[in-house]
């Protein structure tokens, strides 16, 4: 079956509302403005899909790659791989080795059991991750008493404290501010910030149909911290935040994502995903989490206090079609990585 249009995705994606955020076609619209190409593919029956972004690499050759995907009815980590998706992956596998693919990758929307984790036939663990394996999920059923019995007491405390402190937080479509705070944030703690269009578009494509907020934190006017969140379905996202360096003791990251919070509850989402901890069981990220600071280590110390359960997504899987050129790009990673999709 051919590449469908965006438009039939977009109807597919809307019969399917737990269908992953970066599986939509504002994500794909998103990547294709920044350097990536889009494709949906279905298989001969219609249940099963794929948004697949494209990036063009040395000689005319892509590598292709598939965010949490493919969409379908939901299936267990041990029925997805051989029996459910391998109708799709024939029409993928075509797609891609007639366009000079070099190999496929796939993070899939799953989580794992265990870390003993099952491949797809025709799929080898891939040596590079692009979105984290590892998050934690805040509960957000129950009322507002429960979500906050769940969190870890400091951490409440300190959503408290904001309150009494005189924090304001609010939506806003003030990206000038949000960019200026990631900017600052991204040079306290090293991290690479996307420039200020690409937050513009992704507020332009997700806000207006209610996909996304922006909050800013303020405190006597000064604004002190934001965040973008995400919903979709019944899940919710953070994904972008950014603080700044006064006046920090009032605690404005706490009471920005409380809010954000009961922002995704009230769209009736059930989770809320906090997006991205060291990939550590968690063991080591409670035992370890004190004196490290690298990395992703950085921000669990402040996310483990919202009491999100430990979730691990399996992957990322590569299906490969031209090995000698997959040899020479495994032998590049490190200095040409593959931007975050």
């Amino acid at each position: 079956m051919p590449p469908i249009s965006p438009q039939e995705w977009d109807a597919f994606i809307t019969r399917h509302p737990e269908a992953h955020l970066l599986q939509t076609g504002a994500w794909g619209k998103l990547k294709s403005v920044f350097g990536w190409q889009t494709a949906y593919i279905m298989n001969n029956s219609g249940d099963l899909g794929a948004q697949v972004l494209l990036r063009r690499m040395p000689l005319g050759m892509l590598l292709a790659y598939i965010p949490k995907g493919p969409v379908g009815d939901p299936v267990s980590i041990s029925q997805a791989p051989a029996r459910t998706w391998t109708s799709l992956w024939e029409e993928v596998d075509r797609f891609c080795r007639e366009r000079w693919v070099i190999f496929l990758k796939v993070e899939p929307d799953l989580w794992t059991i265990s870390e003993d984790e099952e491949i797809p036939p025709g799929f080898r663990p891939g040596p590079q991750q692009i979105q984290p394996r590892r998050t934690l999920l805040v509960d957000l059923t129950g009322d507002e008493s429960a979500i906050l019995g769940r969190m870890k007491q400091k951490t409440r405390y300190n959503i408290r404290l904001a309150q009494k402190k005189g924090v304001k937080v609010f939506p806003s479509n003030d990206l000038d501010t949000f960019h200026h705070l990631m900017q600052v944030t991204g040079q306290r703690d090293a991290f690479g910030v996307h420039r200020l269009d690409y937050y513009r578009r992704v507020y332009d494509l997700f806000h207006p149909q209610g996909e996304c907020r922006l909050f800013l934190a303020t405190l006597d006017g000064v604004a002190l911290g934001g965040l973008m969140a995400f919903a979709r379905g019944s899940r919710a996202w953070y994904l972008y935040g950014a603080s700044s360096d006064e006046r920090r003791a009032a605690m404005p990251a706490y009471l920005l994502q409380w809010e954000a919070m009961c922002w995704a509850r009230g769209r009736g989402c059930t989770s809320y995903d906090l997006w991205g901890v060291p990939d550590a069981d968690e063991q080591t990220l409670e035992a370890q989490f004190t004196h490290r600071a690298d990395g992703l280590w950085g921000v669990y110390r402040f996310k483990r206090g919202f009491g999100g359960q430990h979730r691990r997504a399996p992957g990322p899987w590569d299906r490969v079609y031209r090995p000698f050129w997959y040899a020479i790009y495994r032998l590049g990673l490190s200095l040409r990585p593959v931007e975050a999709g």
